[in-house]
């Protein structure tokens, strides 16, 4: 059977996440979060103590960078150098170091075949800021989910409170702002709707409401 892709691609705390890997548990699709993998780089640098913003500080660590994807029960894993990096690599400051080093032409590069390489081997839904317009351009299925600035901010309160992390409003929602702006303005593969992308807002939508419209608009793309 040939193997399918969704792209779905969105600004920072649209629920792509969450949403893509429930819809390929649906699908029994592979889930990529490609924001893992860039976050992953950004646990590295910061680990060497170097700058994220800083092409001439980031790029030599890319040289024999080990980066992995692996799977346990559907869920996604990375693995950084052989450690398990998935519970770390979602502490509030690799997502910023994230934003910062996924400007860096060299990363996006290096990090382009391995992505690609994923959707070769596998039917999968794989979310990012540039999956239908750059990494899978001829994806079956693009849809672009996003949701207003202060839905994504209470959303993203919310993670954090029950991961116990320290959280304000009003810190998330400046940092949303300026990381849209960030991911919109980067010269490189900015965050856009793919022309052939189907639009998705759910700032008035729970979880549940989002499935089922991601489901159908699926559904409307592919024979399932």
């Amino acid at each position: 059977m040939k193997v399918k892709s969704i792209a779905i691609d969105g600004p920072a705390g649209a629920g792509k996440s969450t949403l893509a890997r429930r819809l390929a548990e649906k699908l029994g699709y592979i889930y990529v979060d490609t924001g893992a993998i860039y976050r992953t780089v950004a646990l590295k640098v910061l680990w060497e103590k170097a700058d994220p913003a800083d092409p001439a500080q980031v790029v030599p660590l890319l040289e024999g960078l080990e980066i992995h994807v692996g799977y346990e029960d559907g869920v996604q894993k990375m693995y950084l150098e052989g450690e398990d990096v998935s519970g770390a690599i979602r502490r509030h400051k690799v997502s910023g170091a994230a934003s910062q080093v996924s400007a860096i032409p060299e990363v996006r590069s290096f990090l382009l075949e391995f992505q690609r390489k994923l959707a070769r081997e596998s039917s999968v839904v794989m979310d990012g800021r540039d999956i239908g317009t750059v990494v899978l351009p001829n994806a079956d299925v693009k849809i672009f989910l996003t949701a207003a600035p202060e839905a994504r901010a209470r959303r993203r309160l919310l993670e954090l409170e029950q991961r116990g992390e320290p959280a304000d409003y009003e810190s998330i929602l400046r940092d949303i702002r300026a990381r849209d702006y960030q991911d919109e303005h980067r010269p490189i593969a900015p965050l856009k709707q793919a022309a052939d992308a189907v639009l998705l807002d759910t700032t008035r939508l729970n979880l549940d409401q989002s499935l089922d419209r991601l489901l159908s608009l699926v559904k409307e793309k592919i024979a399932l």
